[in-house]
C-alpha cells in the first residue's frame, strides 16, 4: 500500500550523495512514491516547484543548503499552495534546520514525511521571502566572503575563520530602525532579523525566535568604541555576550541607512538604504519534528 507521493528537489551538487540515495530508497521501500529532480542553475528550484504542484504533489522535499531551502520556500509561498514541505539539510551551515531540530542525517530527515505538517511564518523584504534570517553588518560580510573551498575543508568553522581574518576591514554602519513602539538609531556592528534563530554557521543572533508567532525577532549589536577586540570576543565565544544586544520582537520593522546596508538573506545578497521587513504569518506548511524549539506551545499540526 502506498504511503503517498513526494517530490524531492535536490541541489545538483548532491547528485552523487550516497546517504541521500539510500534514504530515498528507504522511503520508497516504505511505500512512498518519491520523484527526484536536480537543480543546476538559477531559477531551477522555482521551475521545479511549479512542476511538482502541477503534477499534483502535496509533499515537496527541499534538499540542499540554506539558499536552496529559501528558494523553494519562497516559490511555494508565492504559489499559495496547500502542499507542505520537508527539509533535507545538505549544506555547510544548515542554520535553520539545526535550530529547528531537523536531523542532518538524510534518512532521519526524510522520516519527517510521516510527521504532520504545521503552518509557519516567513519573513518578507522588498518582495523577497526568507525562511531563516536576514543579517546585516559585519556578520553578513563574513558569510558572503567565506569561500566554498574553505567551507568544504572546515565546515561551519569556516565562517569563524573568515571573520577572525578580516578585522582590518571592520567599520560600523549607521542605521535607524523603526517599528511598532520601537525606535533605535546609531552605529551597529551586526544586525539579525530572525524568523529562525541562527545564521553564519551557528551564530545565535535571535535566541528566542519562533516560526509560528507572527513576529520577527530583531537583534542589534551596537558598535562599541573598541570594535576589533569586542568582535573577537563575540565570535570566539559564540556571540555569547548577550547583554550587548538590543532586542525586540515586531511584526514589521523599517530600516534606513544613509550609506546603504548590505544584507544577507538566507545566503542571498541584498543591499539598499531603505528596507521594510514584515512577517507573512502561516505562509507555508512545514514538517518539523515534534517539540521543535522553533514552534510555540500551541503547536498545531495539519496532517
Amino acid at each position: 500500500m502506498s504511503a503517498g507521493k513526494a517530490f524531492l528537489i535536490l541541489h545538483g551538487k548532491q547528485a552523487l550523495n550516497e546517504d541521500v540515495r539510500a534514504a530515498v530508497e528507504q522511503q520508497r521501500a516504505a511505500g512512498w512514491e518519491l520523484a527526484v529532480r536536480l537543480t543546476w542553475e538559477a531559477g531551477d528550484a522555482q521551475r521545479l516547484v511549479c512542476e511538482a504542484l502541477e503534477g499534483g504533489y502535496t509533499r515537496l522535499i527541499a534538499g540542499g543548503g540554506d539558499g536552496t531551502l529559501r528558494d523553494i520556500c519562497e516559490a511555494m509561498a508565492l504559489a499559495d499552495t496547500e502542499a507542505s514541505l520537508v527539509l533535507l539539510p545538505l549544506g555547510t551551515a544548515n542554520d535553520f534546520a539545526r535550530a529547528a531540530g531537523v536531523s542532518l542525517e538524510p534518512a532521519q530527515a526524510l522520516a519527517l514525511l510521516d510527521v504532520p505538517a504545521c503552518p509557519i511564518d516567513l519573513g518578507e523584504v522588498d518582495g523577497q521571502l526568507f525562511l531563516n534570517m536576514a543579517t546585516g553588518g559585519f556578520g553578513s560580510q563574513v558569510t558572503a566572503n567565506t569561500s566554498e573551498d574553505l567551507k568544504k575543508v572546515l565546515g561551519g568553522a569556516a565562517y569563524l575563520f573568515t571573520g577572525l581574518s578580516r578585522f582590518t576591514e571592520l567599520h560600523a554602519a549607521y542605521a535607524e530602525l523603526q517599528g511598532p513602539d520601537f525606535h533605535w538609531q546609531g552605529e551597529l556592528l551586526a544586525l539579525g532579523i530572525g524568523n529562525g534563530r541562527q545564521a553564519g554557521g551557528g551564530q545565535v543572533l535571535c535566541p528566542e525566535a519562533l516560526v509560528d508567532d507572527g513576529m520577527l525577532d530583531i537583534s542589534i549589536l551596537p558598535a562599541p568604541t573598541e570594535i576589533v577586540g569586542t568582535l573577537k570576543s563575540l565570535m570566539t565565544e559564540g556571540w555569547g555576550l548577550d547583554n550587548l544586544f538590543v532586542r525586540a520582537r515586531l511584526p514589521w520593522v523599517e530600516i534606513k541607512a544613509a550609506e546603504g546596508l548590505a544584507i544577507n538573506l538566507d545566503g542571498e545578497p541584498l543591499a539598499g538604504d531603505a528596507m521594510r521587513f514584515a512577517v507573512r504569518k502561516g505562509a507555508l506548511k512545514v514538517h518539523l519534528p515534534q517539540g521543535s524549539p522553533l514552534l510555540g506551545q500551541s503547536e498545531l499540526r495539519v496532517g
